[in-house]
């Protein structure tokens, strides 16, 4: 099955698309720019969940649910929010359709069916939540607000791909409400290094932290934290956002607070949030021309084990030597899978699961059982080595964990040999075309500098890391006066 995928080398690309839809994750859909995930892809973004929703709940917040829904009218509330989202909303403006078809039996629109007031579907939920809060704030008591929603959004994108972009995804996005302005600014610094700590314990995939220059902030935003990480060719993707909003939208949806004193104030707001826009950054980090690659700590299932048999009695034999191994893996907290499908041999099976990423995979047949033995075969590396019976439970226990750290190890190098340093706008363009990856170059500060770098290459700023160093430079591109480095690339 992974014989028939594109070699990166030879269309990065394709290799994605490719690799997305024969590996069972997700399929275009009926509906353009749509996708349909499928089981195996939703139990990996259902993994994701689990452990951004503990993490999410550890760090004292809860979740809610709010409409798809937002009457126009509160969308344009906030206007930079509402500016900065127009041009891929989705809008309803009917509610119903004729009950009579023509006379092709086509269904029309009922034109006495017009909303009095049209409804965007929501692209991002600032709008609803805030008008929500008003009627939840009154007095510093009810302050901090942290609450956190799991939902879908729509943004009309025109150029779609799966999981990296398309008209509706899934996600998670956090809004929350303070007393002061330190406070807030504290939850949205908090939520992107929350956002860091999955990334890279459990995604196995090394991010900078830093802020967005003001052009490429949140609409409505103060101040944009943000992870970015590195794909193996050399593009940048932006991983997640946590959002210092100031009182923006407190004061579009007069959202006040009594304080300790009695004043009454405006409160202080963040968002932040990530997608499943994760499981291509996920796919594109570690997986190779045999097919998805996946880190223990996400994959659906860690190991599985594949009979090897010619005859009934065989095969029962094998089953119940695995079921003794299953439960063992499963009291460890490993989760397994028997694929002791009769209609498929074990060669297709081995190739199925290859593709797939499983990290480990355990073949037992006639000799094993004689032996005692069984063939331990890892993913990323594809060493295989016998193990004792006695000895597998172990050995797996501890192959997971180096499995999850050398991935992310061969990610980091990868990271740190593609971040190069330049100081002039030629040498700038021959990195960007040539080697790729992050290039940390002085940038003089203005907006339009940064257009022009971007019209001129297309590379943009993708951060200014957390850990950047006071450095007196001058701009690659105007030669005008810096004070510290910023971090260029291409991105999807």
């Amino acid at each position: 099955m992974g014989k028939n995928l594109t070699s990166r080398a030879e269309d990065y690309s394709k290799w994605y698309n490719e690799l997305v839809v024969k590996a069972d994750l997700a399929e275009n859909s009926a509906v353009r720019g749509c996708m349909v995930i499928k089981p195996y892809g939703y139990a990996i973004w259902e993994k994701m969940q689990t452990e951004l929703d503990r993490m999410f709940k550890e760090t004292g917040h809860q979740n809610a649910y709010f409409p798809l829904f937002v009457p126009k009218s509160l969308f344009e509330a906030e206007e930079k929010n509402a500016e900065g989202f127009a041009k891929e909303c989705a809008i309803v403006t009917h509610y119903r359709l004729e009950n009579d078809p023509d006379k092709e039996g086509k269904l029309r629109v009922d034109p006495n069916a017009k909303l009095e007031e049209e409804l965007i579907v929501r692209p991002t939920s600032e709008a609803i939540i805030w008008n929500t809060y008003k009627g939840w704030i009154q007095s510093y008591r009810d302050l901090p607000l942290l609450i956190n929603q799991w939902a879908n959004v729509v943004r009309w994108e025109m150029r779609t791909r799966l999981f990296l972009r398309t008209a509706e995804f899934l996600w998670q996005e956090g809004h929350t409400a303070h007393e002061t302005r330190q406070e807030a600014l504290d939850e949205a610094e908090l939520m992107n290094n929350v956002y860091a700590d999955f990334a890279e314990n459990f995604m196995a995939i090394p991010v900078i932290k830093g802020v967005k220059t003001e052009s490429e902030r949140f609409a409505g935003a103060e101040e944009t934290f943000c992870i970015e990480a590195l794909m193996q060719d050399g593009k940048a993707l932006q991983a997640g956002t946590s959002h210092f909003l100031g009182q923006n939208f407190a004061k579009a949806f007069d959202v006040k607070f009594t304080s300790k004193e009695g004043k009454q104030d405006y409160v202080w707001a963040t968002s932040w949030g990530v997608s499943t826009r994760l499981m291509g950054a996920l796919i594109m980090t570690h997986s190779d021309d045999s097919g998805l690659v996946l880190p223990p700590n996400l994959a659906p299932f860690q190991v599985v084990i594949v009979p090897i048999y010619k005859t009934d009695e065989q095969l029962e034999s094998i089953r119940e030597l695995a079921k003794g191994l299953m439960a063992d893996f499963r009291n460890k907290g490993i989760s397994v899978k028997l694929d002791d499908r009769t209609t498929h041999r074990p060669g297709a099976k081995f190739a199925e699961h290859e593709l797939k990423g499983v990290p480990l995979r355990i073949a037992i047949g006639p000799k094993d059982m004689e032996n005692g033995t069984v063939e331990l075969a890892r993913r990323d590396t594809f060493e295989k080595i016998s193990v004792a019976v006695e000895d597998i439970t172990g050995t797996v226990e501890s192959l997971l964990t180096e499995m999850q750290e050398m991935l992310f190890n061969k990610a980091l190098d990868f990271r740190n040999a593609h971040v190069t340093e330049v100081n002039d706008f030629e040498e700038f363009k021959k990195v960007l075309e040539t080697k790729t990856g992050f290039i940390s170059a002085h940038w003089d500060g203005t907006a339009e500098t940064e257009n022009k770098i971007k019209e001129l290459t297309k590379a943009t700023i993708r951060c200014i890391p957390m850990d950047a160093k006071e450095e007196s430079g001058k701009c690659i591109y105007t030669g005008n006066p810096s004070n510290k480095r910023v971090l260029f690339a291409k991105a999807y």
